[in-house]
């Protein structure tokens, strides 16, 4: 990409964006607004001068087309990393292309995902002659997967809209860095993984997301890390969700899903490979059953425990009957695979693979094992419902992502609608290892005090009291009626979403109100959202997915009701951990981490509301902690400039005057 010093002065930046410029000429309903301008100069002087800058710009401000600008034109490699998937694709298929056509530079761009979102070629064969499937619709969706990947240029499963993208057939016919052949592999040449890793190597703006973005960190300390070493800018979109990410990836973690993946991906190379090893098959079959059982641990029926799902501390489960000699029989198991696969490894490369796998499977569980107390390190485990996933996770990343910004100097943008708190960002800076980089905030530039209302019910109950959730169904009903449905209910729990689903079951049918009411797991986010925006009135419950990166513009959303504060739950292992570190060296835990986290949640949340110019609607916070404790100001101050009341008939009025 050449470079173009010229064209991101402070004069240029703002003839670009002005009401008469390239972007207004080419982007459709574009507006010029001046918190945009200022934006995109800040993100042109980190980029000219390789710093870094944290950035917060409210709703509405246009800050993918702020950072997109000075980033095309600067030259140099640019990484953008975003927070999901649907981001991703919304970069590169629309806003990308949008604005390079606009600048009119010749800049090449391409898109990276994680290797679970493309079609391997090598999987995909021995998954169709294995022909063994859980369901007849993964067997009816392998013909449509067989059929795409003939056709197809990238082999993006996201591309073929007849295979719901959770679809459980995609993990039989798509590898993961464990069970890739890599230069092995019969397929490597027509590698859709490889060809995409290719492009986005001389391309010169890449579009990944977080957890890939991390995951090539990580290969960094290996030497082979692919992107970072090669580029000049890394510009972070949606980055409050960095400090959870980073911490997944700078930590270990081993499932007994892996093991049990193992074990059918054993079976079946021994099939093709080894059939006349007798002892191999006994082996995977063995390593099955002790993932398994090791998840059942969990299941007591006497009542001493019983844990359905959910995350608890490693130290809790030495109470528990059996596990230590279950985990042992696991180890066994695994130790005892590993030797027969030593003797057969030789005799195909797919064997070879299980076998490494398996050694790299042993290591993490006897690392998981040693005890870490004292080494900055919290040791955890995560029940899923078919699963267990031993995880070891750092207490602070910042030392850690400091060092991996050390190095090649590049610039490193952060960007979000919600990073600080009252316009501060030292909680960020300090999880973040960022303390010299500078800080940035910019308010929305919609009218706030006009288009909107916060609500906070009185005589609510404490939100610890049992019935609690009935009261926040109750306090709601006037308003729903109030806005004809039209509603979102973020709940901070998926007990709480669902009794109050029930609650309003009834309660619709009693008041004969036909608004149509959508529970979060009745579908796909994407499909949800369709649903409600053709609906116009109807109402949805959500949990944490609904809380951000959700987009519903005009009236069909006018009413954002939020249960509680969004505070981490208390018995959270790693939470506990870090509220722990930071007590001992005589830190306020709650003012320095968990407020400012559930302020960060909570501006997510109520960022749902307004999303343009014209929309207009009612937040209503039931929470009576906002009110009540003194930090509760320091909440609703972090909030945009809503106007407030505490009066039911102001809200319901409220929806009369629009």
């Amino acid at each position: 990409m050449e470079l173009y010093p010229t064209l991101i002065s402070s004069k240029n930046i703002s003839a670009l964006f002005s009401p008469d410029g390239v972007l207004a000429k080419h982007i459709e309903n574009f507006r010029a607004r001046p918190q945009q301008i200022e934006l995109a100069q800040a993100i042109a002087d980190a980029i000219e001068s390789n710093s870094q800058l944290i950035a917060e710009a409210g709703t509405g401000t246009g800050k993918t087309v702020a950072y997109l600008v000075p980033a095309l034109l600067a030259g140099g490699k640019v990484i953008i990393s975003t927070g999901t998937k649907n981001l991703q694709d919304q970069l590169f298929q629309r806003d990308l292309p949008t604005v390079r056509d606009a600048l009119k530079v010749p800049v090449t761009i391409a898109l990276l995902k994680g290797r679970a979102n493309y079609i391997c070629h090598y999987h995909l064969e021995r998954t169709r002659t294995d022909g063994r499937f859980i369901t007849r619709e993964d067997a009816k969706s392998l013909s449509k997967i067989v059929s795409y990947a003939k056709t197809t240029q990238s082999g993006d499963k996201s591309g073929l809209s007849g295979v719901a993208e959770n679809a459980p057939i995609w993990m039989q016919v798509t590898s993961t860095r464990d069970n890739c052949l890599g230069q092995e592999c019969p397929n490597h040449k027509e590698c859709f993984i490889l060809k995409a890793r290719k492009e986005a190597m001389t391309a010169d703006v890449v579009v990944v997301n977080h957890h890939l973005f991390f995951a090539d960190v990580m290969l960094r300390d290996e030497g082979v890390a692919e992107l970072l070493p090669a580029c000049n800018t890394v510009i972070f979109d949606e980055a409050h969700q960095l400090p959870e990410t980073a911490s997944l990836f700078f930590g270990e973690s081993i499932s007994t899903s892996q093991l049990i993946d193992l074990a059918h991906d054993t079976r079946l190379e021994a099939a093709n490979s080894a059939r006349d090893f007798k002892p191999l098959p006994i082996a995977t079959d063995a390593l099955d059953k002790a993932a398994k059982d090791l998840r059942l641990v969990f299941n007591q029926p006497d009542g001493l425990f019983k844990q359905k799902e959910g995350r608890m501390a490693a130290n809790t489960v030495q109470d528990i009957s059996n596990w230590q000699g279950t985990l042992t029989a696991l180890t066994d198991c695994l130790a005892h695979l590993n030797t027969m696969l030593e003797a057969q490894a030789e005799r195909s490369e797919g064997l070879q693979n299980c076998w490494q796998r398996g050694l790299e499977l042993h290591r993490k569980i006897k690392l998981w094992e040693e005890d870490v107390t004292g080494d900055g390190l919290v040791r955890w485990l995560e029940i899923f419902h078919h699963s267990v996933q031993l995880n070891t996770t750092p207490l602070s990343i910042a030392e850690i992502f400091s060092k991996q910004m050390s190095g090649h100097p590049r610039a490193w943008i952060f960007t979000s609608a919600t990073l600080a708190v009252k316009q501060n960002f030292d909680h960020y800076q300090a999880e973040m290892g960022l303390p010299g980089a500078r800080t940035a905030c910019w308010d929305s530039p919609f009218n706030y005090s006009a288009q909107a209302l916060l609500y906070v019910p009185q005589d609510m109950p404490e939100p610890n009291s049992p019935g609690y959730t009935e009261a926040v169904v109750q306090a709601a009903l006037p308003l729903l009626e109030a806005s004809k449905g039209r509603a979102f209910l973020l709940f901070t729990s998926l007990r709480a979403m669902q009794q109050a689903h029930e609650i309003l079951q009834t309660e619709f049918a009693r008041k004969q109100l036909d608004y149509p009411l959508m529970l979060q797991g009745d579908g796909s986010r994407n499909e949800l959202l369709s649903r409600f925006r053709e609906h116009g009135n109807a109402v949805l419950l959500g949990s944490q997915s609904f809380w951000e990166g959700v987009d519903v513009r005009g009236e069909a959303l006018s009413l954002v009701v939020i249960d509680k504060l969004p505070f981490a739950a208390p018995d959270d292992p790693v939470l506990a951990a870090r509220i722990a570190h930071i007590t001992k060296q005589g830190r306020n835990a709650f003012m320095e981490y968990q407020l400012p986290r559930t302020v960060i949640n909570l501006k997510q949340g109520a960022g749902r509301l307004i999303r343009d110019e014209m929309d207009r609607g009612v937040l209503m916070i039931c929470d009576p902690r906002l009110i009540t404790k003194s930090y509760g100001k320091r909440i609703w101050q972090s909030l945009p400039p809503f106007k407030r009341t505490r009066e039911l008939s102001e809200a319901v009025e409220f929806f009369s005057l629009g």
